[in-house]
Order: C-alpha cells, then sequence, then structure tokens
C-alpha cells in the first residue's frame, strides 16, 4: 500500500484509508475522498509541497503532508 504523496504525476489510484484525527478524516470524505474513489494525481506543485488530484470530476491541492496521511493502491 502507498500513501497519496507518493503517487508521481499522471498516475491512477484507488483510496483505502484514512489517517489522522476525525476532523480532517471528515473535511476530506466532504470532498468526495471515500473508500474506493479513483484519484488521479494531475501535477506536483514545486514550491510550497503540494499535489494537485483529480477527485470525482474536481481537481482538489493537497499539502504533501496532508496527502502523507491518506493510503491508496495503484490502479
Amino acid at each position: 500500500m502507498l500513501q497519496l504523496s507518493d503517487l508521481t504525476p499522471d498516475s491512477f489510484a484507488r483510496l483505502v484509508s484514512l489517517e489522522g484525527d476525525r476532523s480532517f478524516q471528515r473535511r476530506l470524505m466532504e470532498m468526495g475522498f471515500l473508500p474506493g474513489t479513483r484519484v488521479h494525481m494531475i501535477r506536483r506543485v514545486p514550491l510550497g509541497g503540494l499535489i494537485e488530484l483529480e477527485v470525482r470530476c474536481c481537481r482538489v491541492t493537497l499539502r504533501l503532508s496532508e496527502a502523507a496521511r491518506v493510503q491508496v493502491a495503484l490502479g
């Protein structure tokens, strides 16, 4: 299992689980980060340690520290 922060640009993965406190998990789930959801890693933003993702036809930007709390499986 990988962390969301480990993905390379233009790769796809399925969400497995969310770690961290309840408020963090709830915030991500409200944005569509649910187990089994397909995620497309668009790009890494070089300044600021951000990644851009596409989840359920929406673009979302997360900090690398936040993405490290999301477990994914390739595919």
